[in-house]
């Protein structure tokens, strides 16, 4: 048995694929430990691992001098604190995440001489991730062409982004049927944190569409708690059938059963759409420092399994007249799934696991280091 100790940024977008990787690990027979946030509370209180380690962290900020070091100060209290749990925990390599809160741990491990592998899950490296690069021995990486990823000077291996144990038996669930006069169900979900655009867009939009489109539809929405009772009266003067939620549990499943998903375009969205196999309409989230959500619909939009929409330029007419034609067109929907199902990785946890075995220094074969 080899002891792995995760860490990870505290939001579903670092815990989720840690998670997985968890699950993967404790199958095999190892032991399995997370350093991460306080927000673990929130997106991972179900998190498989022997023991949850809260490391204090910080986000640099650069046009704040005392906010930056302020930031350093609870950075290094964040490594103290970690190198003390992991010479008691003693692992065999660890693996980071990204996000600011892997950033204290991982440098601690690397200061113990323990073997560590970065994840990045986007497709464009996060600012956390570039600045650990000189400290960990692999690279896994999401997505073949991710950005930032080339000017790092470590080994490389696409991996793929892990899904949790709910969603891989999901991934060859068929396409839902859809004909010229049945039930369309359309999920609309804004990630773990939630999106109030779609609060604001998708009830305005729906609205508009015509009334035999309309009075087909079945709606899973998922929005922040503060905007359900709005999003709620909306719906019914539109008399349209919905189910709203701030959390939804069931997710992947519910994903599994749409004909169409509105959504965002964090990295554990896009990669449970891939996994499943259903088409999307995506809309980035706007204004971060990296584009990353841009890059990761993009990779859905140019590989045919989904159609990204700027928020900027979005309105409740042009989304409305963008779901008027593609709900009409069952064949491109079910075109698009399937080439959504193409770009999946169902099989990224093992990848993963291989690697991490691999480093811990189990005799793992891997011919040319290539895991498939």
């Amino acid at each position: 048995m080899k002891t792995f100790v995760l860490m990870a940024g505290g939001t579903g977008g670092h815990l989720f694929p840690a998670m997985a990787l968890a699950q993967e690990l404790i199958r095999r027979g190892h032991a399995v430990e997370l350093m991460t946030d306080h927000r673990v509370e929130s997106y991972g209180a179900d998190f498989p691992a022997r023991q949850i380690h809260i490391i204090p962290a910080a986000t640099p900020s650069l046009s704040n001098p005392v906010k930056f070091v302020g930031a350093g100060f609870t950075i290094l209290r964040g490594v103290a604190t970690a190198l003390g749990k992991l010479r008691k925990t003693r692992p065999d390599a660890v693996i980071g995440f990204g996000g600011y809160p892997t950033f204290p741990p991982f440098i601690a491990a690397s200061l113990l001489g323990i073997p560590g592998i970065l994840h990045e899950q986007n497709a464009v490296m996060g600012r956390a991730n570039r600045a650990l690069t000189r400290f960990a021995d692999v690279l896994a990486l999401s997505f073949a062409k991710t950005r930032f990823a080339d000017a790092a000077s470590l080994e490389k291996i696409v991996t793929g982004n892990p899904v949790r144990d709910r969603v891989r038996p999901l991934a060859g669930r068929p396409y839902p049927l859809l004909d010229d006069r049945g039930t369309i169900r359309l999920v609309v979900t804004g990630g773990s944190q939630g999106a109030r655009v779609l609060s604001d867009l998708v009830p305005a939009a729906i609205a508009l569409l015509p009334d035999a489109l309309r009075n087909r539809l079945q709606i899973v929405q998922q929005a922040r708690p503060e905007d359900i009772d709005r999003v709620a009266e909306s719906y019914r003067q539109s008399r349209t059938s919905v189910s709203l939620a701030s959390f939804i549990g069931d997710l992947p499943d519910r994903i599994a059963d749409a004909h169409l998903v509105i959504c965002r375009a964090g990295a554990s969205t896009i990669t449970e759409l891939a996994v499943i196999g259903r088409p999307a309409i995506l809309i980035p989230l706007p204004g971060a420092l990296d584009s990353d959500q841009k890059y990761n619909a993009l990779f859905l939009q140019e590989g045919g399994g989904g159609w990204m929409e700027e928020q900027a330029t979005l309105s409740p007419q042009s989304l409305a007249t963008r779901l008027t034609e593609l709900l009409t067109d069952p064949p491109r929907l079910a075109a698009a799934a399937s080439a959504a199902r193409a770009l999946g990785q169902p099989r990224a946890v093992e990848k993963l696991a291989d690697l991490a075995e691999l480093l811990a220094g189990r005799n793992t074969q891997i011919e040319g280091r290539q895991l498939s």
